[in-house]
C-alpha cells in the first residue's frame, strides 16, 4: 500500500508555519503546524481534505503554530455536514428509486408513493487533534463564536506531565511482529516504551516530548532535602494529599474545558428552543417572546424591555414571564479555568504497520493443517492446532515479514530545545527507528546551525535530512492565484496596485539569522519544497514530482491580454488628462492611504483573503479596520519589512465589528507582531519601566506616557483575547481592550467607550482625558451603531481632528443609523457580498447588494465609495450603469431583537433572521449621476489608494472588466471543489490551459519585482 508524507507549506510570509499532508488511501493526517494561511495553501492547491481524520501539531501550542486551526476546522466541519446530508439524500433517493421500481413491477405505484425508505444513519466522523499543553484551552476560548453540530471532536492532549487522555486506539496486533505486544495496549506515559504513544489501522506514532530545562529545579530539591525532618507518615500524608489535590483540580479544570469543546462541534443544542423566564433577568438584547392567553400560540414580545434606553422612573416592572432562546450549553461558561503558558513542544515518530509476509499454503498443509478456516486463521497471524494436536503458529507458514516505512517530524523552535532532543531514548530504540528513513526538520531561526545537532545529524548518514525554515527556505509566492491577479492589476495600474512582496532567492528571509548555513557547500540538510514528498511505502525515499514550482512572474506578464493592457494605456491617459477636475480642494485626508489586505467574504479563497483594512491617516497613525485570518501575512506582503516594521510602531487601534471568524482570527499575530516591534526599539531597563507602569498605574498615565494599542469591539472579543492571553504572552497587556456599546442620551445616538469598567471618550466632562484619548488613539471621535447582521454587530464611524471622517459597516443589511452617523463621510467602507441579482440571498444572510451599499453612501452623502466583502463565489467587478434607477429603503438596526442569544449567531447557523425595514425610513434611489458625484471603487486584495487619487480608479474601470472577463474564460475565476462541499458548488468550469504555469524546475524572480527576462532553469 503506498503512502507518502508531502510538504502543503513551507516558511513564507503569508504561509509562516511548516504543514505537512500524510497520504493514505483510506485516510489523510496533518501534521506539523495549522498556520494562519495553511486553510487557503489547501485551497490554493486543491488538497482535498474529505478524508482527513487526525491533526498531529507539533512544537508549542501558540498561535504561530495553530493560529490558522479554528479557521480549518470550521470549515471541516462545514465539509463533513454537507457531503454527510449529500450522501444522505442519495441514499433517500436510491432507496425511493428501488421502491418505485418495486412498486411498479406489483402495480402498485401510487401507494408505494406515501411509503418511507428507512436506512440507518452511519455515526459523523470524528476528527482527532494531538497537542501538547494548552491546545484544549486554546480551542474553547473560541465557544464564543464556534458552533457547529454533527462532528465530533476529539482533543489528544499530551500535558506537561507527559500525560494524554486514555483513549489512544489500538492497532490490530500482528504475533509475528516482533516489536508489538498483542496483550498490551500503547502507552501514555512520558517513561519510554516499546509501544506507541498513539496507533490505528494505518500508522503508530511515538510522540517526543521535549521541555525546556529548569534551572531551579536542582536546587529546589536540594532545599527539600536539608529541611527540618518530620515524622514519615505526616510527610507522606500531607504530600500525598497535596498532590492529589492538585491532580483532582487539574483534572476537573480540563474536563470542564473538553464538555466546552465537545459542545461547541457535537451538540444537541437546537436554536427553536424556548425556555420560560422572568423578563428583568433577560440578558439583553435578545429575542423574547410571549404565549397568546387565548390562542396559544407564542408570538414575539413587543413591550418595553429592560435594556436599551436609559431607565427612568417611570419604567414598567419588568417581572411578567417570556420566552426566549435556551443558551446554548457552552454559551453559559463565562470563564475557563486558567492556565499557563507551557515551553513543552512536540515532536513525532510515525511509521506504518509491520507488513506480515506472504502466507505459503504448501507449507501449511505439510504440517498437517487442512485447507479451509485454518488456512484463513494463519494468514491473520492467528496460531492453530492441526491434526494430531500439533500447534502451527504464523511464523511456520508465513514468509519473513517487513518493518514499516517511516518518518521524523522534529520541530525545534529554538536551540533551548536541542539538548532535550538529541537526549531522547527513542533514537537509540531499533524497535522504533527501524523502518525510519528520513526526519523532516521544522526549525526556527538560527537552530540549524547549532554545533549538537549538527553532530547529532551527522551520527545519522542513513536517513534522509529534510529541513523546513526561514533559513533555508526563500519567501516564495505561496498563493500563485492572488498573485496572478496582483501582477495583472499592477500591470493596469501600477501605482495602485503593487507587485506583492517576495524573493525566491535570498537567504535567510528578512527576520531570521544572519548568513546562510543552507548554501554551505556540505549542509547536512536538504531544503524542503512546496509539494516536495517523502514517500514511506513500498520504500522511503524522496520524491519530486509533486513539487510546485516557483510562479513563474515573468510568463504572467508576458500572457496579460493585449486588450487589457490597451485599455490601462487609455486609463493613464484620462488620469492625466482630469487631473484638476478629480482633485477637489475641498477633501480632508487627500493623502490617507487605504491599503485593502482582504476584501472577500466567510473565508478564504484563491483569489481574495478575508476582511482586513489597513488605513494610514498621516500624523495621527494606522488604523486595522477588521482583521480576519493571515492578515498579517497580507501586510507582509503589501508592505517591505522597513515599511511594516513603521506601520507597526504607527498601529494605533484594531476594530473588530463582529465577532465571526472571517474578521477576527488575525488579531492575535498583528498584536503579537506590534508588541515584539516595540520591544525591540526599548533597552532593559525601559521594558522594566514600562510593564510595572502597565500593572500599576492608572489609565490616564497608560494614555500620557505609553504607545498603547487600542482593540475596540464588543465584549466577547475582548473576554477571547483575554482567555488566550494565559496560553501565551503575546501583548495582551500591553493594549487597552475597548468596550464599545451604542447608547441614547438627551442628545441623541452616541457611543460609550469602557475599559475594565473606567468610562473613557473624547467628550467626557474630564478635559485632560479627552485630550489624551485623542492623543493617544488620534481620533477626535468614535460613533458606533447595531447594525443588522449578527449578535452585537457594529458599524463605525472615526473622525479625526482635521476633518476626515472614516465609516464603515461591517456586515450588515443597509443602516439607517449608520447614514446618520455618517452624514458627511469622507470615504464609506460598505461590504458589498451580492450582486442586485441576489438580493434574496443578501437579505436572508443578512448582507447587503452592490446598490444597497451605495445607496448608504448616498444617504450619508459620502464624498468617495469604496466596495468590499465579495462573496467569493465568483472573482469580478460589478457594473454599476446597472445599477441606474434601483431603489432601496435603509432598515432600522433592530438586528439585537432577532438574533440568537450569546455566541451564537447568523453566521453560525441557519439564519433565523428578517428583513426590517422601517416604514418611515427615506426611501434611496441610486442614480447613476449620484454614484458619478460619489466617486466609487472597488477594492482588491492589495490595492494601495490615497483618499485623493480614488476618483482616478474609475478611468481603469473597462480594463479592469476586460481582465476579468478574460480570467473567467480562462477559467481562472474560484473554482470550489464538490468533494470539499459535498456536491453543493455548482458544477466548475473546465479550466484551459494555464499559460502563466511553468513545468520543470524553479523559476528564479527578483525580490518583489517582475522581470520578464526572469530564468527558468
Amino acid at each position: 500500500m503506498r503512502s507518502y508524507i508531502q510538504f502543503l507549506t513551507t516558511p513564507t510570509a503569508d504561509t509562516p508555519g511548516t504543514s505537512l499532508l500524510l497520504h493514505f488511501d483510506s485516510k489523510r493526517y496533518l501534521i506539523g503546524h495549522i498556520s494562519e494561511g495553511t486553510q487557503r495553501a489547501c485551497i490554493e492547491r486543491g488538497t482535498k481534505l474529505v478524508k482527513l481524520s487526525d491533526i498531529f501539531l507539533t512544537g508549542r501550542v501558540e498561535w504561530t503554530s495553530v493560529g490558522g486551526l479554528l479557521g480549518m476546522v470550521l470549515t471541516q466541519a462545514d465539509a463533513i455536514k454537507s457531503a454527510a446530508a449529500m450522501a444522505a439524500e442519495r441514499d433517500r433517493q436510491k432507496g425511493a428509486n428501488a421502491q418505485f421500481a418495486k412498486a411498479k413491477e406489483n402495480g402498485s405505484v401510487l401507494g408505494s408513493m406515501s411509503g418511507s425508505t428507512k436506512k440507518d444513519t452511519a455515526p459523523p466522523r470524528t476528527l482527532t487533534i494531538h497537542g501538547g499543553t494548552n491546545l484544549t484551552h486554546m480551542l474553547a476560548t473560541a465557544r464564543r463564536f464556534i458552533f457547529r453540530k454533527g462532528m465530533p471532536l476529539r482533543i489528544e492532549e499530551l500535558d506537561d506531565e507527559g500525560e494524554c487522555s486514555p483513549t489512544a486506539q489500538t492497532s490490530p496486533a500482528h504475533p509475528d511482529n516482533p516489536y508489538t505486544d498483542s496483550d498490551t495496549k500503547p502507552s501514555v506515559s512520558s517513561t519510554f516504551q516499546h509501544t506507541p504513544t498513539w496507533s490505528d489501522e494505518n500508522i503508530q506514532v511515538w510522540a517526543l516530548r521535549i521541555s525546556l530545562p529548569s534551572p531551579g529545579a536542582q536546587e529546589a530539591a536540594v532545599s527539600s532535602k536539608s529541611a527540618k525532618k518530620r515524622a514519615f507518615d505526616e510527610y507522606a500524608a500531607a504530600d500525598t494529599l497535596s498532590s492529589t489535590a492538585l491532580d483532582e483540580s487539574r483534572d476537573r479544570d480540563q474536563q470542564i474545558r473538553k464538555a466546552v469543546v465537545s459542545e461547541m462541534f457535537d451538540s444537541d443544542w437546537r436554536l427553536d428552543a424556548l425556555v420560560e423566564a422572568t423578563l428583568s433577568d433577560v440578558k439583553g438584547p435578545a429575542a423574547v417572546f410571549v404565549r397568546n392567553a387565548g390562542s396559544g400560540h407564542i408570538e414575539e414580545y413587543k413591550g418595553p424591555v429592560p435594556w436599551g434606553a436609559a431607565s427612568t422612573e417611570e419604567d414598567p416592572p419588568y417581572d411578567i414571564k417570556v420566552l426566549v432562546r435556551k443558551p446554548w450549553p457552552g454559551a453559559l461558561i463565562e470563564t475557563l479555568p486558567p492556565t499557563n503558558p507551557s515551553s513543552t513542544a512536540l515532536s513525532y515518530i510515525i511509521k506504518n504497520h509491520y507488513q506480515r509476509g506472504k502466507f505459503l499454503p504448501r507449507m501449511a498443509a505439510q504440517l498437517g493443517v487442512k485447507p479451509g478456516p485454518q488456512f484463513s486463521q494463519l494468514a491473520q497471524g492467528k496460531s492453530v492446532t492441526a491434526e494430531g494436536g500439533r500447534v502451527v503458529t504464523p511464523d511456520m507458514v508465513l514468509e519473513k515479514g517487513k518493518v514499516g516505512g517511516g518518518v521524523a517530524v522534529v520541530d525545534l523552535p529554538t536551540t533551548d530545545y536541542v539538548e532535550g532532543l538529541i537526549g531522547r531514548a527513542e533514537w537509540k530504540a531499533s524497535q522504533v527507528m527501524e523502518g525510519v528513513g528520513a526526519i523532516i526538520w521544522i526549525l526556527g531561526p538560527g537552530v540549524g546551525d547549532d554545533e549538537r545537532l549538527r553532530r547529532f545529524v551527522g551520527d545519522l548518514p542513513q536517513l534522509k535530512h529534510v529541513v523546513s525554515s526561514r533559513d533555508y527556505c526563500p519567501n516564495y509566492l505561496a498563493f500563485d492565484s492572488a498573485a496572478k491577479s496582483a501582477i495583472r492589476l499592477h500591470q493596469v495600474d501600477p501605482l495602485r496596485f503593487p507587485v506583492p512582496v517576495h524573493d525566491n532567492i535570498a537567504l535567510p528571509q528578512p527576520g531570521s539569522r544572519q548568513g546562510s548555513a543552507s548554501e554551505e557547500a556540505h549542509s547536512p540538510f536538504i531544503a524542503a519544497r512546496r509539494g516536495e514528498a517523502v514517500q514511506l511505502e513500498p520504500s522511503v525515499e524522496m520524491q519530486d514530482a509533486l513539487v510546485q514550482p516557483f510562479l513563474n512572474t515573468a510568463k504572467v506578464w508576458q500572457d496579460t491580454p493585449g486588450n487589457v493592457l490597451d485599455m490601462a494605456r487609455e486609463g493613464r491617459v484620462m488620469v492625466q488628462r482630469h487631473a484638476e477636475l478629480d482633485q477637489e480642494a475641498d477633501l480632508p485626508g487627500k493623502n490617507v492611504e487605504i491599503i485593502a489586505l482582504g476584501t472577500g467574504s466567510a473565508l478564504p479563497s484563491k483569489h481574495r483573503n478575508v476582511s482586513a483594512t489597513l488605513l494610514r491617516v498621516p500624523g495621527y497613525g494606522s488604523y486595522l479596520i477588521d482583521c480576519g485570518e493571515n492578515t498579517l501575512g497580507q501586510l507582509r506582503r503589501v508592505l517591505e519589512p522597513e515599511q511594516l516594521a513603521e506601520v507597526l510602531r504607527d498601529l494605533k487601534a484594531i476594530w473588530i465589528s463582529h465577532l465571526h471568524a472571517d474578521h477576527h482570527l488575525g488579531t492575535v499575530a498583528v498584536i503579537k507582531a506590534r508588541y515584539e516591534e516595540l520591544r525591540r526599539e526599548k533597552s532593559a531597563e525601559e521594558l522594566e519601566e514600562s510593564e510595572v507602569r502597565w500593572r500599576r498605574s492608572s489609565p490616564l498615565a497608560i494614555l500620557e506616557h505609553e504607545k498603547p494599542l487600542f482593540v475596540i469591539s464588543d465584549e466577547g472579543m475582548v473576554n477571547w483575547l483575554g482567555e488566550y492571553a494565559s496560553v501565551e504572552d503575546f501583548g495582551y497587556g500591553q493594549t487597552i481592550p475597548l468596550l464599545v456599546k451604542p447608547v441614547k442620551d438627551a442628545q441623541g445616538r452616541s457611543t460609550r467607550l469602557t475599559w475594565n469598567g473606567v468610562e473613557l471618550g473624547f467628550n467626557t466632562p474630564d478635559a485632560r482625558l479627552n485630550k489624551a484619548m485623542t492623543t493617544a488613539m488620534g481620533v477626535s471621535d468614535i460613533q458606533a451603531v447595531s447594525v443588522s447582521h449578527c449578535h452585537d454587530a457594529r458599524a463605525v464611524t472615526l473622525s479625526f481632528p482635521d476633518g476626515f471622517k472614516f465609516s464603515y459597516s461591517g456586515d450588515c443589511r443597509p443602516s439607517r443609523a449608520f447614514a446618520e452617523i455618517g452624514r458627511g463621510s469622507t470615504v464609506l467602507l460598505h461590504e458589498a457580498t451580492f450582486d442586485d441579482e441576489l438580493k434574496g440571498d443578501a437579505v436572508a444572510k443578512r448582507h447587503s447588494t452592490t446598490s444597497e451599499a451605495l445607496g448608504v453612501g448616498i444617504a450619508m452623502g459620502a464624498r468617495r465609495v469604496l466596495l468590499t466583502h465579495f462573496s467569493q463565489r465568483y472573482q469580478k467587478i460589478p457594473v454599476m450603469d446597472a445599477l441606474d434607477g434601483a431603489e432601496l429603503q435603509l432598515e432600522t438596526d433592530l438586528d439585537a431583537a432577532n438574533a440568537p442569544d450569546g455566541a451564537v449567531n447568523a453566521y453560525l447557523m441557519p439564519t433565523q433572521a428578517r428583513t426590517m425595514p422601517d416604514p418611515s425610513g427615506e426611501v434611496i434611489t441610486v442614480k447613476k449621476a449620484a454614484v458619478r458625484d460619489m466617486k466609487v471603487a472597488v477594492a482588491f486584495d492589495y490595492m494601495r489608494v490615497k483618499v485623493g487619487e480614488i476618483a482616478h480608479l474609475e478611468h481603469f474601470s473597462p480594463a479592469l472588466r476586460a481582465l476579468f472577463e478574460a480570467a473567467e474564460e480562462e477559467g481562472e475565476e474560484q473554482e470550489v471543489d464538490e468533494e470539499e462541499t459535498g456536491g453543493e458548488a455548482k458544477k466548475k468550469k473546465k479550466p484551459r490551459e494555464n499559460k502563466g504555469s511553468v513545468s520543470g524546475d524553479r523559476a528564479k524572480g527578483g525580490k518583489g519585482s517582475i522581470d520578464p527576462g526572469a530564468a527558468v532553469h
